[in-house]
């Protein structure tokens, strides 16, 4: 195609610098910077020696850093339980769940999430990742990454979540950990793991492995009202437990040959999950009798899924520069059996008598693979270094659905077994090519950075029998400013133009009845990327030598926002409503036909929407964190954190003006640490609160409110070898409020005519670890 022809050509030209006559002075002093220090001493990371603070980086975009002390402390099971504890990262998940990460309160779809610098395939539908799938024990730090470079993807309108991974070159030594968690409901749950560092072979190799007990009792309750302020209809208490275990492993080994150094890098994560949930209707709001008995509901989800990724890199000198050859592979596999069977009850008699016990069996495969080719090379040109390169990648995403339903209307008889299964199947294929060039420099206390990304993409998609194709292509300017305008102060600015593309499920093309009450939904093989220009400008301050405290404010301009529109088609059960209207007046009418008097007159009042790149938003917000020694107030062994992110934007949809769906108006978290040195102890708490979120989707609206999580750890050193915490989180038996308006199409939605107005409420009890760490 002409565009790939372009990315070729453009690539093509950026090779032709190799052979220019240039200086090679900015090269060579980034290559000493490359130069590794002494590996960290694995026993620094069993005992610290001292508190740790965000790091104060030196790049010229606007990154925030955190090593994995400064989570540690407080035992963080997850990656999702390490970005609690930063600037804007906000969840909108079951409570005790942090998985989809919502940088700046944006959907997960908005957020790039990296693994070592590189993207990785995840479970969502929005190409989101769910962070809680690694372990904390597998990372060194985690990066917010707050702006665009031409040298990564532009997939990341909310910004960047870069999770380092532990590099042999970094670390040397062996540890291992050990340790149990107790929950609200008694259960226990066990949790081991080791790493490992070493000159092997003529250069240096890390290995870890970690198993994780997973453990999340929760319960529900839900009342359902006709309208806000109306009459009760019914009530549902739920149990759901979320019980499993998650098995990873990471390696790394790194060697210098000949000018340049060979990385291998892999992981693998595998998640053993069982989802169960067991609801009981009831028609009164208090009562739990067999006389107010409308349904029981059991469902049980067993899940399997397998994330792993494999990489080798080679960077080496080359004509007077620095070039990088790197090949990666990941994948993603899940495979979910779920099963969910209902018993109903007619309450219009009394007591409610037997009606029908049904059964769905879904079964649900997915397979997404992604295999990526990066060429580049740095190379000095006077006092500024030049970067050019080209990254191509493959993905495929296969996934098949298989659906059964069985029912008896005998009380006391069985379900039938689940034989017969209707199945579909999808495909999605991207193939990307981007090329980019990017130049940098530094004149006294100013460093800048200025490059283009030409973003080039084909897509071709196929549902069952039914097969489609797009290609798009994008131009992604950034820019970035730094001034160190005194030595502990700091100016930032940067400018960039990103991109969101579509969710899988929006572009296939399948008919899904009833996805938005009575509406269908069918998908738009041909929707392009959102589009979103973006300005972050930060101040930063040294405090002392090992605190910081920093400022920003970020601006997006997101334009071909992918909305719903109504196609004008009627819905199937609009056509449905339609056709039982008739055969009724047919019954009552013998002979009648269209001319009779009468005749019902099709008016649809639901309709089939599909979604198209038509509306524009804006995203806004202001961004404080602090991490410092109190040393000033003569408390250097009391350690300060906070941070506190205000969140907004401005969305029109048909139904008028709103925020980004599921956007936390604001995210904030303070906590302490304190060493007491004489006694080889420390101790520190941590608490967390975020604003409430609101969701406006096609016949429904959402409205949630999450409770503050308060997190407490005391920690005993014995040496220099060993560690032991004790750690408490969700002290407070938080809880996650929610309230759901629901309507049967978008005139009731516009009318306030409602089909249901739902009150829930989800809470758990508090979770107790104790963890012993040992290094040899």
């Amino acid at each position: 195609m002409k565009r790939n022809l372009l990315a070729a050509a453009m690539s093509r030209a950026l090779l032709c610098v190799l052979v220019a006559p240039l200086s090679f002075a900015a090269v060579a002093d980034e290559a000493a910077a490359d130069a590794s220090p002494d590996p960290k001493q694995l026993d620094a990371v069993v005992v610290q020696a001292q508190i740790a603070y965000r790091n104060r980086t030196d790049a010229v975009a606007p990154v925030l850093s955190y090593d994995l002390e400064y989570f540690q402390r407080f035992e963080p099971l997850t990656v999702g339980d390490m970005l609690k504890r930063v600037p804007s990262v906000a969840f909108v998940s079951d409570v005790l769940e942090y998985d989809g990460a919502q940088l700046r309160g944006l959907d997960p779809g908005y957020t790039q999430i990296l693994i070592n610098g590189k993207k990785v395939p995840g479970a969502g539908n929005d190409r989101s990742f769910f962070v809680d799938r690694i372990p904390a024990e597998l990372v060194e730090r985690i990066e917010i990454v707050r702006s665009t470079s031409a040298n990564r993807s532009g997939d990341a309108v909310a910004g960047a979540l870069n999770i380092v991974l532990r590099d042999a070159y970094q670390f040397d030594g062996r540890y291992v950990r050990a340790g149990a968690m107790h929950f609200d409901d008694g259960q226990w749950k066990g949790t081991y793991g080791a790493v490992a560092s070493g000159e092997v072979g003529g250069g240096r190799l890390l290995g870890g492995i970690n198993v994780q007990g997973r453990y999340n009792p929760k319960v529900k309750r839900s009342d359902r009202f006709e309208e806000p302020g109306g009459d009760f209809t019914d009530r549902e208490d739920q149990d759901d437990t979320r019980d499993g275990d998650d098995y990873s492993a990471n390696l790394s080994y790194t060697r210098d040959i000949g000018t340049g150094r060979l990385s291998i890098d892999g992981f693998y994560v595998r998640t053993d999950r069982t989802e169960t949930e067991h609801s009981v209707e009831y028609n009164d709001p208090s009562s739990t009798s067999r006389d107010n008995l409308l349904s029981i509901n059991d469902q049980v989800e067993d899940i399997d899924q397998d994330n792993w990724s494999l990489g080798v890199e080679y960077v080496f000198d080359m004509a007077g520069g620095r070039t990088e050859l790197d090949l990666d592979h990941a994948r993603f596999d899940e495979d979910t059996v779920s099963t969910e069977e209902e018993s109903g009850f007619d309450d219009e008699d009394t007591p409610p008598s037997f009606d029908e016990r049904e059964g769905t069996r879904t079964l649900t495969d997915i397979r997404d693979r992604e295999t990526t080719f990066k060429l580049a090379h740095k190379r000095g040109v006077g006092a500024t270094t030049v970067e050019f390169g080209v990254d191509w990648m493959d993905k495929q995403r296969d996934t098949t659905l298989q659906v059964s339903e069985v029912s008896t209307d005998e009380e006391d008889a069985a379900l039938p077994p689940y034989e017969e299964f209707e199945r579909a199947t999808s495909r999605i294929e991207e193939t990307r090519i981007d090329p980019y060039l990017m130049f940098s420099g530094a004149t006294g206390t100013l460093a800048w950075e200025a490059g283009l990304r030409y973003e080039t993409t084909d897509v071709d998609v196929a549902a069952d029998e039914d097969t489609d194709s797009n290609d798009y292509s994008m131009l992604l300017p950034s820019a970035h400013l730094k001034w160190d305008f005194t030595d502990a102060d700091r100016l930032l600015f940067s400018v960039g133009r990103t991109v969101r593309r579509p969710n899988f499920d929006q572009v296939l093309p399948l008919l899904l009845e009833e996805e938005f009450g009575d509406n269908d939904f069918a998908g738009n093989p041909q929707l392009d990327p959102e589009r979103a220009w973006g300005v972050d400008f930060g101040y930063e301050r040294r405090l002392g030598t090992r605190g910081v405290f920093g400022v920003n404010v970020f601006y997006r301009d997101v334009k071909d926002l992918i909305e719903l529109v109504n196609t004008g088609e009627p819905s199937a059960t609009a056509v449905g409503d339609y056709e039982d209207e008739v055969e009724e007046f047919l019954d009552e009418n013998p002979g009648a036909d269209e001319s009779t008097p009468g005749f019902p007159e099709f008016d649809p009042d639901s309709f089939v929407y599909t979604a198209r790149n038509v509306g524009d938003g804006k995203v806004y917000g202001i961004e404080f964190d602090l991490s410092t020694p109190l040393t000033a107030l003569g408390l250097p062994d009391t350690g300060l954190f906070v941070n506190y992110s205000w969140l907004d934007s401005k969305v029109d949809d048909a139904f008028g003006e709103r925020r980004f769906n599921n956007q936390a108006k604001y995210v904030y978290n303070v906590g302490f640490i304190h060493d007491v040195r004489a006694w080889g102890m420390s101790f520190g708490a941590s608490y967390r609160r975020q604003g409430d979120a609101y969701s406006r989707m096609l016949a429904e609206e959402v409205s949630t409110h999450y409770d503050g999580d308060l997190e407490v750890f005391v920690e005993k050193r014995f040496g220099e070898r060993m560690s032991v915490r004790l750690t408490g989180s969700n002290l407070l038996d938080a809880s996650k409020d929610e309230f759901f308006n629901k309507f049967d199409n978008a005139a009731d939605q516009l009318a306030r005519d409602f089909d249901e107005y739902e009150r829930e409420t989800e809470s758990s009890g508090p979770v107790y670890q104790l963890i012993a760490r040992y290094s040899f």
